[in-house]
């Protein structure tokens, strides 16, 4: 059972990549789907956890740019023994901004949103609790290129 956690820019391919990848083997949890809830954070812990009781993976498709927005998640898989496994979606300010352009209807976000959140973002390490951390880049083609990030001398 994987708790997946996917970290990047709006618009950097993640929920393609969700759709590509994992459609047909994970749970989906994403803020974005939970529009209308005021304690969108809270209900994701509770989709997450419902998952994990009955035994599915899950992965999460938010842009998690903090290290407390992962460690929340972290914390929340270990209790479940989970693999905790990061998708690092390397940050391309520009390329999403492109992406942005061409999403339609509440997918397309304010192009603040993009810098806001590349303000914030903290590049992931084993130090938080992942078991595996992948960096993807998206291609034009929809298509990604996946590496392992190795650990550093002091994970």
């Amino acid at each position: 059972m994987e708790l997946i956690i996917f970290m990047g820019l709006q618009a950097s391919g993640k929920s393609t990549f969700f759709r590509t990848h994992f459609a047909a083997t994970h749970v989906l949890v994403s803020k974005d789907l939970l529009l209308n809830n005021k304690h969108r954070s809270r209900r994701q812990s509770q989709l997450i956890e419902e998952a994990l009781q009955t035994g599915s993976s899950v992965v999460v498709d938010n842009t998690n740019p903090t290290l407390e927005d992962r460690a929340e998640l972290i914390q929340l898989g270990r209790l479940y023994n989970t693999e905790i496994v990061g998708y690092y979606f390397l940050p391309e300010v520009s390329r999403s901004l492109t992406r942005n352009k061409q999403r339609m209807g509440k997918e397309k976000v304010p192009d603040i949103a993009i810098f806001a959140t590349m303000k914030r973002f903290v590049h992931p390490t084993y130090k938080e609790g992942f078991d595996t951390l992948f960096c993807v880049v998206a291609n034009d083609d929809e298509t990604f290129n996946i590496s392992c990030m190795l650990r550093t001398k002091d994970e």
